[in-house]
């Protein structure tokens, strides 16, 4: 939960990275709060079920879709990639499949031009 709520605090924050578990943990718990707002839609009866969304859902959609954008610039930077990669996912099929390889991958362990690894953070030297 705290990686979903980080991700909250940084609503528009592109630069920077985010690790593959920071990624992932924010995507779960969006998913698991947008099934849930599903299910209130259907059961207040304003849930379309021909558009496949409701009301709460768009709110809840709509209100995270620049964290969502966020922080996946965020992953992609961490793997070494610009954030404008994004635009990938435009083209059907097939790019939304290279984001996905790109969210699995693993972070690059040394400093890129957006930062230091979260993920390995700890293991640099840092000279004075």
């Amino acid at each position: 939960m705290e990686y979903f709520i980080d991700a909250l605090k940084n609503y528009a924050t592109f630069s920077g990275r985010a690790s593959r578990k920071q990624y992932w943990m924010f995507m779960l718990f969006y998913i698991i709060f947008y099934l849930i707002l599903t299910l209130i839609d259907i059961s207040f009866g304003v849930y379309d079920e021909m558009m496949g969304i409701g009301l709460l859902t768009t709110v809840y959609a709509l209100g995270l879709f620049l964290p969502s954008l966020a922080i996946l610039a965020r992953r992609l930077h961490d793997i070494g990639r610009s954030g404008w990669w994004i635009l990938l996912i435009l083209i059907p099929l097939i790019g939304p499949i290279v984001i996905l390889i790109f969210t699995l991958l693993d972070s690059q362990r040394e400093e890129n031009a957006h930062g230091v690894s979260p993920k390995y953070a700890t293991n640099v030297i840092t000279s004075e």
